[in-house]
């Protein structure tokens, strides 16, 4: 067994993080400028934690009874690194991920009473429990019922990441952490309407099936790609739904300090344009998914320098 208390072993080890973030990165700021220097290794960490989990959850790849155990294998080995041990393996890269998670939750210590904690564990290993939640639920969920079910989904698929970025650069407080599960909610549900087409190709659905109901929208219509005024009717609610979450998050990007702010900032008008994208286009992902380009890229450098502080 090893622990995580050797520092040149826990620098090599943030490294191979640093590494397989840049490798894999997608909307995570770990190679952002914009991130604290201090935090970069932490947030690294996190992201190759997350990053080999959600491998573990991906269809087409294993059967789902081997995609659990995979996951159960990972939550044991969360478990052992939040004690500070890490058991070595055959898989070099498994392990260097669990010495800097190890290093990381033991320099941010159990936060009592902020929603996620549990009495026998801090904050941060919560959270990351919560993502391995949401990847059992992608191996054994293809529907949601109501509203309140995605939510939850949600709860614990990317909400968990904002906090997490609020903890590793010391900006976690109740206010903000209701913020940020807003806009983190408001993101994941922008990228569920985004990929609409994709997920349906997979078998996989996230507007609410009584949303789906109550505007008289057919299921049928979308193994054909036909795209229905009633789907546009029920996509319109979800999204205004989730403009209200963008609203809510927004505020978030005020009450951080430094470079985060700018992070926040571009990240809330990146996800927010591209649900403007998706209603301008009536929603309708079977034709044309809606994308960033340069000029929005330009567009967002000036929004979050020009951003106007919420009310």
């Amino acid at each position: 067994m090893v622990t995580s208390g050797n520092p040149a072993g826990t620098d090599a080890a943030y490294a191979t993080c640093l590494r397989l973030a840049r490798e894999h990165y997608e909307n995570f700021p770990v190679a952002s400028w914009l991130m604290p220097p201090a935090a970069r290794p932490h947030v690294a960490a996190i992201y190759a934690f997350a990053r080999i989990a959600d491998d573990f959850a991906d269809e087409g790849r294993r059967e789902p009874a081997d995609r659990l155990a995979l996951l159960d294998m990972w939550q044991q080995r969360l478990d052992a690194a939040a004690r500070g041990e890490v058991t070595p393996t055959n898989n070099l890269q498994d392990d260097a991920v669990f010495v800097a998670l190890a290093a990381t939750l033991r320099q941010h210590p159990p936060y009592a009473g902020r929603g996620f904690s549990r009495a026998d564990s801090g904050v941060m290993r919560s959270l990351l429990s919560d993502l391995l939640s949401a990847f059992r639920q992608d191996v054994t969920t293809t529907r949601y019922e109501n509203w309140d079910s995605v939510l939850d989904y949600c709860r614990r698929s990317a909400n968990p990441v904002g906090r997490l970025m609020l903890l590793v650069t010391g900006n976690h407080d109740p206010v903000r952490a209701s913020q940020s599960d807003a806009l983190c909610t408001a993101l994941q549900l922008t990228n569920f309407w985004q990929d609409l087409a994709r997920d349906w190709a997979s078998g996989r659905l996230y507007v609410p099936l009584d949303l789906v109901r109550a505007h008289g929208a057919r299921i049928e219509d979308l193994d054909s790609g036909r795209w229905t005024p009633e789907w546009s009717s029920a996509l319109r609610d979800a999204g205004d739904r989730t403009h209200a979450l963008f609203a809510a998050g927004r505020p978030v990007a005020d009450g951080v300090r430094g470079r985060l702010r700018l992070e926040l900032r571009s990240t809330w008008l990146g996800g927010h344009r591209i649900l403007d994208r998706l209603a301008e286009a009536d929603y309708d992902v079977f034709h044309a998914r809606p994308s960033l380009a340069w000029p929005d890229a330009a567009r967002i450098a000036a929004g979050a320098l020009l951003w106007r502080r919420s009310a």
